[in-house]
C-alpha cells in the first residue's frame, strides 16, 4: 500500500481512546481534602482497584473502604485496552503450563469461574459493559506459526476446548489472504467495552458505600503504629490495611517496583464498517482474534462494527518512564495501518477514526504477581502484561485473601506464593529489553527460530514474546 494511502487513512484519526469518548462517561469526583481514616484503602482506580473495593464491600458491608485514584477512574489502561476479557489467569494457557504446570488444571478452573463471576456481577449490578461471550481465534499467517500451534496441541499447552483449524476453516470465520490456519477456543473469552466496565464498577462501588476520591495520587506509604499512612497532596489517609493496584505506575511500596516495567502499546480504531465492507471480510461470528507471531496483533469488532487493531510494536522507554509524551507514536501508527491493510486488502479506503496508546505493566513471567509489605498490612497485585481485564478480579480477591491473614485456596497457589525474576537496574534493563525486542523480531523473520539470547532467556524461565 502506498505511503500516501496510509497517510490518508490516518489523517483524521483523533488522538484519544475511542472508548473514553462514550457519552456514558460519568462525572469526575472531588480530590481528597483533609485527613481521613478507613479500614481498607485501595490505591488505583483501574479494574484491579475497583474489583478490590467492590469485593471487599460485598463481603462485609460494614467495612469502610476508600479508593484513591491519581487521575480519574478508568482513565488509564482500563479505559484504553482492547476489551479482551479472557478466562486465562496466566496470560494464556501455554505460559501457565510452562510456569505453573502442576496447578494448571486448578488455574483453568479458577479462571473459568472468575469469568463467570464477572458476568454474574455485571448482571447483579446492572452494568452494561457490552459483555459478549465470543470464541478466541488465533490465526497463523506463516507456516512456522501453524506448526507451533500444532505443537501446542500435541504437547498439552493448548486448552482442552481448543481445536486446530485449516486455512479454509479460518477464512470461513474471518477472511484474510494472509491466513494459513489457526486455532479456536470457544469457551475462554468475552469481549467488553473497557471504559463502560470501569465506569460500571465505579457506580457499583459508590452504591455500596465505597468512598472514591479522584485526582489524588498516593506519593508514599508510611508504617504507623497501628495503621498505614498514605501520603497525598490533599491529606493523609490512615488505613488499617492497604491494597495497591497501580498497574504501570510507580508502586508506593518501593520494594515492589523492581518486579515490573512499563511497556507502551498502541491501537487504531476504524470508522464503522458498512454492510458491504463487513460482508467482504465475513466476520459474522465476531471472534476475538490474535495472530500467532511473537510480535502479535490483537483485533476485534466493536458494537457498532468498527475494527480495533492493536499490538505488535511494544515499546519500552529508558528509566521505566511513564509520561503522556509517549502516549502517541507516529511510526507505530503507520506500521499498524500498513499491517492492517495487508491483512484486509478488501478494506482499502477505510479510514481510522481514533489512534491512541499508553503504558501497561509487565513482569518477567508475563502474568500477575503478588506480594505484601509493612507487616502484611499492605498487599499488591501487578504485572498483568496487557491481559488483565478478566484476571484483575482474581487479583483483587487474592489481595483481600492475603490481607485476611488466613490460608485460602488462592493464597496457597504457586502463582501467588512465587515471585518472578526482578528486572535489573538501568542501563541493564533497557539494554536487555532492546536486545529481546530485536531478537523476537528476528525470530519472526526467520521462521520462528530463536537465537542464543532468546534460548538463554527460555532456559532461565524468562522466555519472552510481545
Amino acid at each position: 500500500m502506498k505511503r500516501s494511502d496510509i497517510s490518508a487513512a490516518l489523517r483524521y484519526a483523533r488522538p484519544r481512546s475511542f472508548w473514553l469518548e462514550d457519552p456514558a462517561r460519568p462525572d469526575q469526583l472531588p480530590r481528597l481534602a483533609g485527613d481521613i481514616r478507613c479500614d481498607l484503602a485501595v490505591v488505583g482506580g483501574g479494574y484491579c482497584g475497583l474489583w478490590t473495593a467492590l469485593l471487599a464491600k460485598e463481603a462485609d458491608p460494614e467495612r469502610d473502604v476508600v479508593l484513591l485514584e491519581a487521575d480519574e477512574v478508568g482513565g488509564a489502561a482500563s479505559g484504553r485496552n482492547g476489551g479482551f476479557c479472557a478466562a486465562s489467569l496466566t496470560h494464556g494457557r501455554a505460559n501457565g503450563v510452562q510456569r505453573f504446570g502442576d496447578e494448571i488444571d486448578r488455574l483453568d478452573r479458577l479462571g473459568a469461574a472468575n469469568l463467570d463471576a464477572i458476568e454474574a456481577t455485571l448482571a447483579r449490578h446492572g452494568i452494561d459493559a457490552e459483555f459478549e461471550r465470543r470464541a478466541e481465534l488465533t490465526v497463523a499467517t506463516q507456516e512456522w506459526q501453524l506448526a507451533e500451534l500444532r505443537g501446542a496441541h500435541e504437547s498439552g499447552f493448548a486448552g482442552p476446548g481448543s481445536r486446530l483449524l485449516s486455512a479454509e476453516d479460518v477464512r470461513s470465520r474471518v477472511d484474510s489472504p494472509t491466513y494459513v490456519g489457526g486455532a479456536l477456543d470457544a469457551g475462554t473469552l468475552a469481549l467488553v467495552h473497557p471504559a463502560k466496565l470501569a465506569w460500571g464498577l465505579k457506580r457499583a462501588c459508590l452504591s455500596l458505600g465505597v468512598r472514591i476520591v479522584e485526582h489524588t495520587p498516593v506519593h508514599a506509604l508510611e508504617d504507623e503504629a497501628s495503621t498505614v499512612g498514605l501520603v497525598t497532596n490533599g491529606g493523609r489517609v490512615h488505613a488499617a490495611q492497604v491494597a495497591v493496584a497501580t498497574n504501570a505506575f510507580a508502586n508506593p511500596l518501593r520494594s515492589a517496583r523492581r518486579y515490573t516495567v512499563p511497556v507502551y502499546d498502541y491501537v487504531l480504531m476504524t470508522e464503522p464498517l458498512d454492510a458491504e465492507q463487513l460482508a467482504s471480510i465475513g466476520w459474522s461470528q465476531r471472534d476475538g482474534i490474535s495472530d500467532a507471531a511473537n510480535q502479535f496483533h490483537y483485533y476485534r469488532l466493536s458494537a457498532d462494527n468498527r475494527i480495533l487493531w492493536g499490538g505488535y510494536d511494544a515499546v519500552y522507554y529508558f528509566g521505566r518512564q511513564v509520561a503522556s509524551a509517549y502516549d502517541h507514536r507516529a511510526a507505530t501508527y503507520r506500521l499498524l495501518a500498513r499491517q492492517f491493510f495487508e491483512t484486509f486488502p478488501q478494506l482499502a479506503g477505510v479510514r481510522f477514526s481514533h489512534r491512541w496508546g499508553g503504558a501497561i505493566d509487565t513482569c518477567s513471567r508475563f502474568c500477575v504477581m503478588f506480594g505484601t509489605g509493612m507487616r502484611s498490612r499492605v498487599a499488591y497485585a501487578v504485572g498483568y502484561t496487557g491481559l488483565g481485564v478478566g484476571a484483575t478480579r482474581f487479583g483483587a480477591q487474592v489481595m483481600l485473601d492475603l490481607l485476611g491473614h488466613e490460608p485460602t485456596e488462592l493464597t496457597e497457589l504457586k502463582l501467588v506464593r512465587s515471585k518472578p525474576t526482578p528486572f535489573p537496574p538501568e542501563p541493564l534493563a533497557w539494554l536487555g529489553i532492546q536486545a529481546t525486542r530485536a531478537s523476537i523480531a528476528q525470530a519472526d523473520r526467520n521462521g520462528g527460530k530463536r537465537n542464543l539470547w532468546l534460548r538463554t532467556l527460555d532456559r532461565f524461565g524468562l522466555g519472552f514474546d510481545s
